[in-house]
């Protein structure tokens, strides 16, 4: 049976993920995704009405053109999670495929709450629910897995294509953590078994594959939420804190310990609403009695609110913590919101910046400008939901894939996933694969 993988996007960058997998006549795609920061580079973008050859252009969409070579049909759609890398492009993209849409529950309420909103395409393709542990028949030959992982949004799965060949496992986004904070740990025992059935194929990302060691898990991350807010309790002025508006299980973190030290904690922000409401709404977690505001109005309001009760009785979470211009968190630090910060303000970064020029200049302008106004920044409360280098050895080890093909970074961070492979005895170009955007390899 022929096997190909095509490599789609997000194979020379951070963003835009999309890969392919041809078995026979029959083509599974795995995410797609945007890259955010290539659409940053352009004042006033509507990507809602927007064409999908423009985005291509500019690079903010994964180039699908190389699809119509592929010789198959699409028989299904699987984005592995909700992060916008990974679902960003669907309503651009998917409508262009006679298939449907199959994600973990939470996953799919978000690709529906993402393609509501576009403008320019038509948007026909049935979104499927499927719970991690299930299986799913392509074919006679051919059913994919869902496993259960963790990273930093529920419902974050890995999907294997099981042939008979082999399995082919697409492991974009994960760590390995054995104390979550929301939901179960990573399905060890599983993916151990798959490495005793054989696994033709393992696409893992590279995301932090050059870092050393692992990464912490987000029992960690709740304990530095913890430490710093009691660290603060006496503090009476205001106190501000960001972080990625889908990472509930932080969110919970943050929730729980400002009431603990007699903060009511507000949620600010469309993105910071639409994540919660949404989790909430399908009992992914039990929010304690917590106002959203996601409309400019509304928040305005309640940042008055807030002002005329007193700083020092409220804990805002805001988005913003990448610097994004239009951000909740950027807009207060340019002093364009009732919320005035002043001298000895506190605001807590629990995030990391995504890596990318434009991340990381729009960050160091928005922490220039809180400075400025004042505030004292605590920056990192945060552990990653990528993997460190030694869970990359430990997912090898269990696997023992035929062959590896990293993706989810640049070529140069890439091929520290190749060294790292080849140090467990593949070899590069024989069963160690460094493809760019648009290449292929059959196995």
């Amino acid at each position: 049976m022929d096997i190909e993988v095509i490599a789609v996007g997000g194979y020379e960058e951070v963003g835009k993920q999309m890969t392919a997998v041809r078995v026979g006549e029959d083509v599974i795609i795995f995410d797609m995704g945007i890259d955010l920061s290539k659409i940053l580079l352009h004042d006033n973008v509507e990507t809602e009405k927007m064409h999908s050859l423009d985005l291509i252009e500019m690079g903010g969409i994964p180039d699908d053109r190389v699809m119509s070579d592929v010789e198959g049909d699409v028989k299904a759609i699987i984005p592995t999670h909700g992060h916008l890398d990974h679902i960003g492009a669907i309503s651009k993209l998917a409508h262009r495929y006679d298939a449907p849409i199959i994600a973990t529950p939470f996953t799919a309420e978000l690709v529906k709450e993402q393609v509501q909103s576009e403008q320019k395409f038509g948007f026909d393709n049935s979104i499927r629910s499927m719970e991690a542990g299930e299986v799913i028949q392509i074919n006679d030959d051919v059913t994919i897995e869902f496993i259960n992982v963790q990273h930093s949004i529920p419902g974050a799965i890995i999907p294997a294509v099981h042939t008979p060949e082999g399995a082919i496992v697409y492991g974009l986004d994960m760590k390995i953590d054995h104390t979550p904070v929301i939901g179960d740990p990573i399905d060890v025992d599983r993916l151990k078994e798959l490495g005793e059935e054989g696994v033709l194929a393992f696409i893992p990302e590279a995301v932090q594959v050059g870092e050393d060691g692992r990464t912490p898990s987000e029992k960690v991350a709740r304990e530095m939420v913890r430490d710093l807010f009691y660290s603060l309790e006496d503090h009476d002025g205001g106190m501000v804190a960001t972080t990625f508006a889908s990472h509930i299980a932080r969110i919970t973190s943050l929730l729980e310990f400002a009431e603990d030290i007699g903060r009511r904690p507000i949620l600010l922000g469309r993105s910071m609403e639409k994540y919660s409401g949404i989790a909430e709404r399908m009992d992914i977690v039990d929010l304690p009695d917590v106002g959203m505001y996601g409309h400019r109005r509304s928040i305005d309001r309640a940042m008055k609110r807030v002002m005329e009760e007193g700083k020092d009785e409220y804990l805002p979470i805001v988005t913003g913590h990448q610097g994004e211009p239009r951000a909740m968190l950027t807009r207060m630090a340019r002093d364009s919101t009732p919320y005035e910060l002043e001298e000895g303000d506190r605001v807590i970064y629990s995030a990391r910046i995504i890596p990318s020029p434009i991340n990381e200049g729009q960050r160091h302008q928005a922490e220039k400008l809180l400075r400025m106004q004042g505030a004292r920044i605590y920056t990192d409360i945060h552990v990653s939901g990528h993997m460190g280098g030694d869970e990359h050895y430990d997912l090898l080890d269990w696997l023992q894939p035929q062959n590896v093909i990293p993706a989810h970074q640049t070529a140069a961070v890439r091929s520290e996933y190749i060294d790292l492979a080849e140090e467990m005895g593949y070899k590069m170009g024989r069963d160690a694969h460094l493809l760019r955007n648009g290449d292929s390899v059959e196995l």
